[in-house]
């Protein structure tokens, strides 16, 4: 999934509180007939940035 969290003059605060709306709305969105570990990573990127991994565990 591709999905923009906000922008890069948006606070701290913001962008951790759209990218959790984000992850909470994909985990509910999981069917139930999904096995296994439904989210395998997590990047972080502004358009034209590279892409920075997320842990596992803070997720």
């Amino acid at each position: 999934i591709h999905c923009p969290i906000g922008k890069k003059s948006f606070g701290k605060e913001k962008l951790v509180e759209n990218y959790t709306a984000l992850f909470d709305a994909i985990v509910k969105a999981k069917p139930a007939a999904a096995k296994g570990q439904y989210i395998r990573s997590v990047a972080l990127a502004s358009t034209m940035g590279p892409g920075v991994k997320v842990l596992n565990k803070t997720i």
